[in-house]
C-alpha cells in the first residue's frame, strides 16, 4: 500500500502571513499538498467534502473574521478526531489563556508565529516533520 502523501493547509486571514507561510514551505523542499484558505469557515466547507483527513497537518490561525480560529477548531472536532487531522494553532498571541483553550479544543499543538523568516523555517520543519 502506498503512502499517502501530507497535506498542509494553512488557514490565515493575513495575505502576508499566507505568502511568507508559502514561501518558507517551498524552501523546506518538502514533497508535501498545500492549501490555503483565508478564513475558518471555507476551511470547515472544505474539509465536510473530503473524504479523508488521513495525512492531514492544518495550520490555524486564531485571530480571523467570519469565523475565529478557535470557534473553527471547535467546529472542526465536531466532526473529526482529536489526532485526526492534526491541528496546530499559529497565532501571533503568546497568551497562557489561548494556548490553554486551545488545546481543551481538540488543538495538537500551538506554534506561536516565529519573528523571522530563519525561525519560520526551523519552525515548520520541526513542526510538521515531528508531529
Amino acid at each position: 500500500m502506498a503512502t499517502q502523501r501530507l497535506k498542509i493547509i494553512l488557514v490565515d486571514d493575513d495575505e502576508d502571513d499566507r505568502s511568507l507561510f508559502s514561501e518558507a514551505l517551498s524552501d523546506l523542499k518538502l514533497d508535501v499538498t498545500f492549501i490555503m484558505f483565508e478564513n475558518g469557515l471555507n476551511l470547515i466547507d472544505y474539509l465536510k467534502q473530503a473524504d479523508n483527513f488521513l495525512a492531514t497537518h492544518i495550520f490555524l490561525d486564531l485571530n480571523m473574521p467570519i469565523l475565529s480560529g478557535m470557534d473553527c477548531l471547535k467546529k472542526l472536532r465536531e466532526f473529526t478526531d482529536k489526532t485526526n487531522p492534526f491541528v496546530t494553532i499559529y497565532s501571533t498571541s503568546s497568551s497562557p489563556l489561548d494556548v490553554e483553550e486551545a488545546y481543551r479544543n481538540g488543538a495538537n499543538a500551538y506554534l506561536q508565529k516565529p519573528n523571522s523568516y530563519t525561525k519560520l523555517k526551523k519552525s515548520l520543519h520541526k513542526s510538521i516533520l515531528e508531529q
